[in-house]
Parts: C-alpha cells; structure tokens; sequence
C-alpha cells in the first residue's frame, strides 16, 4: 500500500506586521516629543522675566565657565546684591558724563562701551579702523587711549574692587615678526593698558589678573576679521565677599578657628573648661577609699598636683583587674 502524504495547511496572518510593524512607534515618540515642547514653550511663555533670561543664559553658556573665567560680556547685574548694583551704577553714569565732557573722548564714546555684568562693571576700548586707542599692530597706546586711561585711573584708584584686564585682537593673522603673535599682542596690550592704569594711581595689588586672548573670544563672531573684535576689555569685578586673612601658625595650633566655625566653637570651649572645674571639684571632695594590702597591689599614685586628680594609666587599670584587687 502507498503511503499516504501528510496533509500541510499553511495560515497567512494579514495585517500590518512585517516591515511595518513599529511604524506607529515612531510617530507615537514623535507626538510625544512634540506635545512636551509645547507644554516647554507654554510654561517659558507664562513664566517670570528673570526664569527667562536664566534658561536664555543656560543655553548661551551652558557649562558656566564664562562667569568663571570672568568673560561674559552681557548681562544686567541681578546676581549682584542691590547695593553693590548702585554703586557700580553711579560709577557707570559718572563715567559716561566725565567722557561726554571731553570733546576729543566724546567722539569716541561709540567705541567706549560701558556694562554692568554679572561679573561687575565691564569697560570695552574697541577699535575702529584706523586704530583709535593703539598704535597699528603695536601695544604703544595712542593720545586718546593715554587720556581714556587716565580718566579711568583717576576714578578707579578710588575704589576697593579688584580689577581685570583682557586683551582682544581680530583673526586677521600678524604681519609682523614670525615669532610674534595675535596671543603676544593681546597680551601686551592688555599689559600696556595696567602699567599706564598702576602710573596713574591704580594700586599694584588691585589689578589681579591680565589676560590675553588673541582672537579666542571675538565680539562678532560671524566677522573675526571686524575691527570691533581688536579690544581691551577692564572689569571692575563685583568683589561681594572678603575672604578673611589667616595666619598658618594659627591655624596650625587651633587659635584662630576657620570661617564659619568661630561662632560655633567658642561656646563649645566654655562648656569644656566648665565640666572640667566641676569634675575637679567633685574629685576633690571625695574621700578616697583605702586600698587593701595585696602583694599584687599597685601603688598608692602620688597625689596630683592642682585642683583635678591624675587620671589611672592604662598599666594601673590592668592592674586593678586583677584577682585579689578590690575595685
């Protein structure tokens, strides 16, 4: 007999599986995605001024390293507190009208641009074409820069802010000596700029750091070759919080307590010489109890000198574990 052949039914599942099968996945994300950046842009639209500009600084500068290095150049002063804010204010006003004043400066006050930053008071000496402030490729300072800086001295050596001066040049690259740079000139202008400030009055250890930049941070960055980007910048710094000046003897022998603790350990000391004086009293007015003779025994310890009893070493407390030792 033939064998009888198994019969094979084969079931098709129709639908939209296959290829296509996650297809809705993706468009589901999307909307999702869609729907919380509406609900983002409804809470920034119903929000206060000062959250808007925080999340507009977090993303001009999301990794902060601009406040650090001292180096935003935008800002209106409101990490500042309100008193430091006026004082730089009436110094910012002063500034304008004692330039406003002086014809030659006053036709370059378009170039002399004054802020108040988070960072402090921000005075910019930019550039025009034909070299306002500095000599063409040079750090040799011009009259009109020499009697800018003047200006200032007169009204910065009057202040107990710490300064910073920055140096700025273009992209364009220097045509000068070989081994003289954009980073050499920046440098030396900025330099240029604290000897003739420190000349004029400016205390030698106000002026804390100088920095040159070259072309690294540029004014218009869609032009590095714009003669705007050629500055030098000075930065009254917003200096709210002294630190407090220790000696390293002192620290070293506990004298001086560090910041924030001198407050806390002062009444903690008191209290220690307290529970000392009662515990000497106390030892003091009680009779001590006669020791039993013992070969074993330890000494009588002699009687200590002052007001408190000398403590038992650690051999005297062995010692007294012992049998035959009354405690």
């Amino acid at each position: 007999m033939a064998k009888t052949q198994p019969i094979i039914v084969i079931k098709r599942v129709s639908g939209h599986g296959g290829h296509h099968g996650g297809a809705w996945k993706v468009a589901y994300a999307d909307f999702v995605t869609a729907l919380m950046a509406l609900f983002i842009v409804l809470w920034l639209m119903g929000s206060s001024e000062q959250v808007k500009k925080s999340v507009a600084g977090y993303f001009n500068d999301p990794k902060g390293t601009g406040k650090l290095m001292g180096t935003t150049m935008s800002g209106t002063g409101e990490g500042m507190s309100a008193a430091t804010t006026d004082q730089l204010q009436k110094l910012k006003n002063k500034l304008e009208e004692e330039i406003k004043a002086r014809k030659e400066l006053d036709k370059l006050s378009k170039q002399i641009e004054i802020m108040i930053t988070p960072e402090g008071l921000r005075i910019e000496l930019i550039e025009g074409k034909d070299s306002t402030f500095y000599e063409i490729g040079s750090a040799k300072l011009s009259a009109s820069g020499q009697e800018l800086l003047a200006l200032l001295a007169a009204e910065l050596k009057t202040l107990p802010n710490s300064l910073l001066i920055e140096g700025h040049t273009d992209a364009t690259p220097y045509s000068g000596d070989s081994s003289y740079s954009n980073w050499d000139l920046s440098a030396d202008r900025a330099n240029s700029a604290r000897r003739l400030l420190q000349q004029d009055g400016v205390r030698s250890d106000q002026v804390t750091q100088v920095r040159g930049y070259a072309d690294q941070m540029l004014r218009v960055k869609d032009n590095p070759t714009d003669p705007s980007n050629r500055r030098v910048s000075i930065l009254v710094k917003n200096d709210n919080e002294s630190v407090p000046t220790l000696s390293a003897a002192s620290i070293v022998d506990g004298s001086t307590p560090l910041p924030g603790f001198a407050k806390s350990a002062a009444p903690a000391k008191e209290k220690a010489k307290t529970q000392d004086a009662q515990h000497a009293t106390e030892a003091a007015a009680k009779p001590a109890s006669p020791a039993a003779p013992s070969s074993t025994a330890a000494p009588p310890a002699k009687p200590a000198t002052g007001t408190q009893a000398a403590k038992p070493g650690l051999m005297d407390r062995l010692k007294a574990m012992l049998p035959g030792t009354k405690k």
